[in-house]
């Protein structure tokens, strides 16, 4: 009996080193697989990403562009409707120097004159200019550049304005030139 239990022990410990043996690589090759599939999964994820951060890029640049080519064209055109309303009066002064050269009668053309100049001003005040007023208000150095500064007699002029220069204008409330002024001391 001695050698069949030695033989069955031997035999029972071959069962027992097959099924650890088993067990062993089972996990392994579960593991390993798992290991594959995220793997393969995170590679598959980072490609969709890099796809996605090119067409981003893509789409950004396009529209960069697109924002420069528009920038550019209307800054070429952004005087276009100023412009065009000009023109009618550059007519009326292109009219008034022929009457000029043809009339010798001073009052009409006087008169001719006067109307282009008014019909230039109601053409820039249709498009938001507006004259500053500077003459005896006190000055501002926000709206107003002295020129010079003379003396005055009478204390209330004292740092007002008493002669404008070159006139100051507003484009929709907003200083497009400063007056040039001449201030009282």
């Amino acid at each position: 009996m001695k050698q069949n239990d030695k033989s069955e022990m031997e035999f029972d410990n071959k069962a027992v080193e097959n099924l650890n043996d088993a067990d062993a690589e089972s996990p392994t090759i579960d593991f390993q697989e798992s290991v594959q599939d995220e793997t393969a999964r995170l590679t598959k994820e980072i490609q969709e990403l890099k796809d996605k951060y090119l067409r981003q890029v893509a789409e950004f640049d396009n529209f960069r562009k697109r924002n420069a080519r528009e920038r550019l064209e209307l800054i070429q055109t952004a005087g276009k409707d100023v412009i065009v309303s000009l023109l009618e009066v550059l007519d009326d002064c292109d009219r008034a120097e022929k009457q000029l050269q043809a009339t010798e009668e001073l009052g009409t053309v006087k008169e001719g004159v006067q109307l282009v100049f008014n019909k230039l001003r109601t053409v820039l005040q249709n498009k938001g200019l507006k004259p500053m007023q500077s003459v005896g208000t006190p000055f501002n150095p926000d709206q107003h550049e002295a020129i010079t500064e003379i003396p005055v007699p009478d204390p209330e002029l004292k740092g007002k304005v008493i002669d404008e220069v070159e006139k100051g204008y507003y484009l929709n409330d907003k200083i497009i030139r400063f007056a040039k002024v001449v201030v009282g001391k």
